[in-house]
């Protein structure tokens, strides 16, 4: 089978809308691009191996963002919405960069598997290394590996956000600790929580697609028994209360989501915040700040923070 590649120069900033975009007009697949999540990787000395810099050099400065549509599904329509939608996120505080679109024929190999080759195990906190499921990779002492099968649409884990969630999580995830992974994707925090020691987790998302990969990546990881996903919105498919809730999604559904995620947590409990944008980071702080937490750490990396926060 054919698939149209639509590719969007974007920002980093942008890059997750711009994948929210091409996932709702109906991509079988989408693939992000960002040169600035490499190079950042690429600056600690124990990652060097991630990728080839040939492969770096080549990727330019823009974020690309990749969508894989059915040449049978496909039509100018949407390229047309893709174009207009990218074109609109300025009115929601976003910068698009150049938003050009460009599109190509590609075969299902060239999509599927062509980029697994760029992958290779990383360190993505102080114990835990994300393990494609098609690398070898022997463990170090104390080293917690993480399979991942992520699929086209999920990533592979390394992305800056899912590794200051990571982090945190090492930090607070006792053995004893009930945690919720909102906004799952591909389940690799979930997955990161039981193997660190959780008691139970619970993985939530409205996509079924990432439902499907979440159950798939617990059950790769053998945790499935301790992993529990659920499809639907967290305020209507969880009645249980958390130790631990993290939600690596945006800074706008964060601030939205603050002032009832402490109806999910037990005291003295900590909700750890990801996907924040910089330029968003004293929007979230303040909103959790009125809306009565008590901010334990703030992590950078890149153009990204994660905050660590506890309501008693």
């Amino acid at each position: 089978m054919k698939y149209i590649e639509i590719q969007v120069l974007t920002t980093t900033e942008a890059s997750e809308a711009v994948w929210n975009i091409l996932d709702e007009e109906g991509a079988a697949g989408v693939l992000i691009e960002d040169p600035n999540d490499f190079k950042t990787l690429n600056k600690d000395e124990t990652r060097w191996d991630y990728v080839e810099q040939e492969f770096i050099d080549n990727l330019g400065t823009d974020a690309k963002v990749k969508g894989y549509f059915s040449e049978i599904e496909y039509n100018e329509g949407i390229l047309k919405n893709i174009q207009e939608r990218v074109n609109q996120l300025k009115d929601f505080g976003l910068d698009p960069g150049k938003g050009s679109l460009s599109m190509k024929e590609v075969s299902d190999e060239d999509w599927a598997n062509g980029w697994k080759k760029y992958y290779k195990p990383t360190k993505v906190g102080d114990r835990i290394v994300i393990k494609p499921t098609w690398e070898a990779y022997s463990p170090e002492k104390d080293e917690i590996i993480v399979d991942l099968d992520p699929g086209m649409a999920f990533g592979t884990g390394t992305h800056e956000t899912t590794m200051l969630c990571v982090k945190l999580l090492e930090k607070h995830v006792k053995s004893n600790k009930t945690v919720f992974d909102v906004g799952c994707g591909s389940g690799i925090l979930g997955v990161c929580a039981a193997k660190l020691g959780a008691q139970k987790v619970i993985c939530v998302d409205i996509d079924e697609v990432a439902c499907k990969v979440a159950k798939e990546n617990a059950e790769l990881n053998k945790v499935d028994n301790i992993v529990e996903v659920r499809a639907g919105n967290l305020l209507d498919v969880v009645n249980e209360k958390a130790d631990v809730i993290v939600a690596n999604i945006i800074a706008d559904i964060i601030i939205g989501f603050t002032d009832d995620v402490h109806k999910f947590m037990n005291a003295n409990a900590v909700f750890i915040s990801s996907g924040i944008i910089l330029d968003r980071r004293d929007d979230v702080l303040n909103k959790l700040n009125e809306s009565g937490y008590k901010v334990l750490e703030v992590l950078e990396l890149g153009e990204w923070c994660a905050i660590a926060a506890e309501r008693g």
